[in-house]
C-alpha cells in the first residue's frame, strides 16, 4: 500500500505540466499560420518509462491548446534513459532537425538545449532555479530564448515509509513550495 502524496502536491504538478504544454505552444501558435505542422522536440534525461507520466500530461497540455499529436502537431520524443551524456547530441539532432520548440522537464535537458542552440524556443518545467543556473536574466521577463516554470520545491522532513509493517508515517510538515507568479 503506497503513502498518500501530500495532499495538493499532485494538483500543483499538474498545473505545471499543464502551464508547461501551454507555454510551449505560444510558438506553435505563431507557426500555425504557415503550412506545415509544426514539431515540438520533447527532450528528457528519463527513460520513456520514467517520464511516462510527465508525457501524458504534457500531451494532455498540448490537447488543452488545441494541439492533438498526429494531427496538427509533431512530438519527437528524445529519451536519454538516465545517461546526461547523451543530451548534448540529442539536443543537437533536434535543432539539426529545426523543430519549432523544445520541451524538457529536467535540469540537464533544459542546459543541454541551451547550449545548443540560441533562437529555437525552449520550454522547461524543472526544480531548479534557473536564474541561479543562468537560464533567464529574471522569471518575470526571462529573455533570450528561454522560458519556464520552476517548480522549487524543498525537502523540510522525510516520509517513512514502511510499507512491509503496513503503516506509512509522514512528518507534519513534510514540504515547501513557492510559487511564482509572473507580473508584467
Amino acid at each position: 500500500m503506497p503513502c498518500p502524496e501530500p495532499s495538493g502536491e499532485a494538483m500543483r504538478r499538474r498545473e505545471f505540466i499543464t502551464l508547461l504544454s501551454v507555454t510551449a505552444t505560444w510558438p506553435l501558435a505563431a507557426f500555425a499560420q504557415q503550412t506545415a505542422i509544426p514539431v515540438v522536440g520533447y527532450l528528457s534525461a528519463n527513460s520513456p518509462e520514467g517520464g511516462k507520466s510527465r508525457a501524458a500530461a504534457f500531451r494532455r497540455g498540448l490537447q488543452e491548446a488545441g494541439y492533438v499529436e498526429g494531427q496538427n502537431v509533431t512530438v519527437e520524443y528524445h529519451w536519454a534513459e538516465e545517461q546526461a551524456d547523451r543530451l548534448p547530441a540529442m539536443a543537437a539532432d533536434l535543432v539539426k532537425r529545426h523543430v519549432t520548440v523544445i520541451a524538457t522537464g529536467t535540469t540537464p535537458a533544459v542546459l543541454a538545449a541551451q547550449a545548443a542552440t540560441t533562437t529555437i524556443p525552449i520550454v522547461f518545467e524543472m526544480g531548479s532555479d534557473p536564474v541561479r543556473l543562468g537560464l533567464v536574466v529574471n522569471l518575470n521577463r526571462p529573455g533570450g530564448n528561454i522560458t519556464g516554470v520552476p517548480n522549487l520545491v524543498v525537502e523540510v522532513a522525510p516520509i517513512v515509509n514502511v510499507q512491509d509493517h503496513g503503516y506509512c508515517f509522514v512528518a507534519p510538515v513534510t514540504r515547501g513550495a513557492a510559487e511564482h507568479k509572473a507580473t508584467a
